[in-house]
């Protein structure tokens, strides 16, 4: 007996020399280590939250702005580039194909180096691609740096979802998730607005060093790689995400970021925030391991071994047909939202270019047909020079009123789906979306 009591003091002195000294607080139900979950409630839901919200919102719309930003600018850079139907077409998709050949080893990159790690550096790389594609002169060099600008800028748009959501537990992830992308829709909502106040001025200058007219088409594709160059600057005051630091057994750094989440959200009357230790969520040893491998590998070899170690599980076993679901799912939302979308613009503003003429009733097929010959002849053979008589310089009224409709009733589902969907809950609301746009294409 004796012995067990010794043994119980030295246990005590032992643990309480390697537990960090901690006030106590009577507001802390008990002193023992909490789950991270817990802990995200113990700092409460106040400043801090709505930072990262709006900050996250941010890049999200900065996603945007660099993906279907280009779409008003192909009507009225046709001249200044050259470009056909098909050339327009093309650099529709490029970004694109840029977020699709990148996306998955930034997932994987952000999974094995840090959220923030990843997010950030390819926020300042999206912004400077972006900002030279504006200087290009011709088809090649602006389809090649719209690729780089989707490259980099599918860094955060794979990534921020889950950086967000991992300051957050269970009960505020899905609204914190759906108030950053309420910020996305007012960006998407100020992008047609964005595009007319700059798109339709009227001003240029030479640049004689690099050769090329200085056009406001060229300006507003500055503008919109600005918001990715702001976030970025922002996000130098956010820490790592707290999850994935405990993950990788920095718990000290957690509690540090913990502290840091409870004196913003909290005013100075509160008591101190009250943390005996953390607890390690349960993780399978072989994962694990991995996790560990995938963040020492220095190899390029060694990186794609471990991209294949996490990507193949997905198409085995129970996964294969969750996996081929939601693969089906984001095909269809992406091909429907985006797809059409970067023809919006080009499309209504042939419209009004065929109502102008006196044509007070057409389809987009024929409106399409009706200047495809124009197009076909933008350039002058004799001298290689733009015809002045079939180059547009602005985009019509309309173009931006019809698109700014569209993103408005966008920006108010975001709304109204963060209001209700703690209480209805994520899967009913998915069934009636694609119940709801799936009846209205058929009707249409």
């Amino acid at each position: 007996m004796v012995c067990d009591d010794a043994r119980m003091v030295v246990e005590e002195v032992e643990y309480k020399e390697m537990t960090p000294t901690i006030p106590f607080s009577k507001d802390v139900p008990s002193q023992r280590p909490v789950k991270l979950d817990e802990a995200f409630l113990m700092t409460k839901f106040g400043l801090y939250n709505l930072c990262l919200i709006a900050i996250s919102g941010t890049i999200l719309a900065a996603v945007l702005l660099e993906t279907l930003g280009i779409s008003y600018v192909l009507p009225v850079a046709e001249c200044d580039l050259l470009l056909t139907t098909r050339e327009k077409g093309v650099l529709s998709a490029i970004s694109f194909a840029g977020i699709i050949c990148s996306s998955h080893l930034w997932g994987f990159l952000a999974d094995t180096r840090g959220r923030r790690a990843i997010i950030l550096p390819t926020l300042f790389l999206a912004f400077a691609s972006s900002a030279l594609s504006s200087l290009t002169t011709n088809f090649w060099l602006i389809t090649v740096m719209r690729f780089l600008t989707g490259f980099f800028i599918s860094g955060p748009s794979a990534t921020i979802y889950a950086y967000l959501g991992e300051f957050h537990g269970k009960r505020n992830c899905s609204r914190a998730i759906m108030g950053a992308s309420f910020v996305f829709g007012v960006g998407s909502i100020l992008l047609p607005l964005i595009a007319w106040s700059i798109i339709n001025q009227e001003w240029e200058f030479t640049i004689p060093v690099l050769n090329i007219i200085y056009r406001p088409w060229r300006l507003f594709l500055v503008v919109c790689a600005l918001p990715s160059f702001v976030s970025a600057l922002a996000l130098l005051r956010l820490p790592e995400s707290p999850k994935y630091l405990l993950s990788h057994g920095r718990e000290a750094e957690t509690i540090t970021i913990l502290h840091s989440m409870y004196r913003w959200n909290t005013s100075r009357r509160d008591p101190p925030l009250v943390l005996a230790g953390l607890l390690q969520e349960t993780e399978a040893q072989q994962t694990k391991d991995r996790r560990v491998e995938a963040a020492n590998s220095k190899s390029v070899a060694g990186l794609l071994k471990q991209m294949w170690h996490q990507t193949a599980p997905l198409f085995m076993g129970s996964y294969l047909k969750r996996t081929v679901i939601i693969c089906v799912l984001q095909f269809g939302i992406y091909l429907t939202s985006s797809g059409m979308y970067m023809f919006f613009p080009d499309i209504l503003n042939r419209i009004a270019e065929q109502q102008g003429k006196g044509v007070e009733r057409i389809t987009v097929c024929n409106a399409v047909y009706a200047t495809r010959f124009d197009i076909q002849q933008l350039v002058n053979l004799t001298n290689g020079t733009a015809r002045p008589d079939v180059c547009h310089q602005k985009l019509d009224i309309s173009a931006y009123e019809h698109s700014f409709v569209l993103e408005a009733i966008y920006a108010l589902g975001f709304a109204v789906i963060g209001l209700i969907i703690n209480a209805v809950g994520r899967l009913p609301i998915l069934v009636f979306i694609f119940t709801l746009c799936g009846t209205c294409g058929v009707l249409i």
